[in-house]
């Protein structure tokens, strides 16, 4: 297993329990395997910013691993328009599933994937990288999935292609978890190879 493969399995068991968490009562997660490296050194390249003109969203993006813990690291819900590229996942524009995360809301105010259940076929997702190549992607499907089911092998599976999965939370909020019960998982597709 490749370390991108062994940190992407990782983030599929840790990622729909640490992400949409409210910071006043952490959902606790399951250990990481022993097998799986919890960071990896960093190279350098690496996406810098995603857009999405649809719906209004921009950010930077912040890189982020899974903590010594077990707990997938995320940008504080504090600043919930700050969105992060798991660093274990592949690079944008290089073949595989990269994968970018933000939340849904957070201090009581929208966050920056707030509208990301709103994204439909054909809509375009901007990212641009360190090594100045900017990237379009295509969405191809908009999935809301119940965190319980979250389907690892769909979003995180290996791919011949370049790829991009944008996940949030979503769907009802359970206030005694303090946190909400779906995902949104956006698929898109690299346009312009």
């Amino acid at each position: 297993m490749s370390v991108r493969r062994a940190g992407a399995a990782a983030l599929a068991l840790v990622l729909t329990l640490a992400a949409c968490s409210t910071p006043e009562q952490p959902k606790a997660a399951p250990p990481v395997p022993s097998s799986v490296p919890v960071t990896v050194p960093f190279k350098g390249l690496r996406p810098t910013s995603v857009k999405i003109p649809k719906i209004g969203a921009e950010s930077s993006l912040l890189a982020v691993a899974v903590k010594t813990d077990g707990t997938i690291s995320v940008p504080s819900v504090h600043t919930p328009m700050q969105a992060a590229w798991y660093k274990l996942s592949p690079v944008p524009g290089d073949v595989g599933p990269a994968i970018v995360l933000g939340h849904v809301d957070g201090d009581k105010k929208p966050g920056i994937f707030y509208k990301l259940k709103d994204l439909a076929p054909g809509d375009e997702v901007d990212v641009d990288r360190s090594d100045g190549k900017k990237l379009k992607f295509v969405v191809d499907r908009v999935t809301q999935v119940p965190k319980d089911t979250f389907p690892r092998d769909a979003v995180y599976g290996n791919s011949d292609k370049p790829e991009l999965r944008l996940i949030t939370c979503g769907g009802a909020f359970d206030h005694a978890e303090h946190s909400y019960k779906d995902n949104i998982v956006v698929y898109a597709n690299l346009a312009n190879a």
